[in-house]
């Protein structure tokens, strides 16, 4: 069984719960849509700019630092896996575009964005390849992996699609 962090439970329940919904955004409808929608922010902010290697580093950190807030968000909610966690979503999206440093300076940066955008809510909504299947593991774990894995999908996708349709 993997264990998921324990440090957020220490976190009072409005930091923890904010975090993990992202404020109100967790709130809207289609909160998964509006998770990964800052999560092109988030990328575009803090990310585009580091090289592959230190991204990933950043990312790692990220999702690590989603797993024991998103899992202490379940408790607190009482709920597995809740639509309004979308910290997940959040800190996924940006893994989409590693491999891809230097397309920020790219002439068709926007439509990369949103080609990584709508392929990673793709795979996150159906979940196929397997992704599904992580769900299963308890806590913060299973919440952040399958969006993890779909992020990692589309990374594959994106570099594949960049190098040889945008040259």
């Amino acid at each position: 069984m993997i264990k998921n962090p324990r440090w957020a439970r220490f976190w009072p329940d409005r930091a923890v719960v904010n975090l993990a919904t992202i404020g109100s955004l967790g709130q809207f409808k289609a909160p998964g849509t509006w998770g990964s929608a800052m999560g092109i922010v988030f990328y575009v902010v803090f990310v585009a700019h580091l090289s592959d290697f230190a991204a990933v580093l950043f990312l790692a950190a990220a999702s690590y630092f989603a797993i024991g807030v998103c899992g202490e968000a379940e408790k607190r909610l009482k709920k597995v896996d809740p639509g309004e966690i979308i910290l997940d979503e959040f800190v996924a999206m940006p893994i989409c575009f590693l491999g891809l440093s230097g397309v920020n300076y790219h002439p068709h940066y926007f439509l990369i964005l949103l080609a990584g955008f709508l392929l990673f809510r793709f795979f996150d909504i159906l979940k196929p390849l397997g992704i599904k299947k992580l769900q299963r593991y308890h806590g913060g774990f299973g919440v952040v992996a399958d969006d993890v894995a779909a992020g990692l999908v589309v990374a594959v996708i994106m570099n594949v699609g960049v190098h040889f349709w945008l040259g």
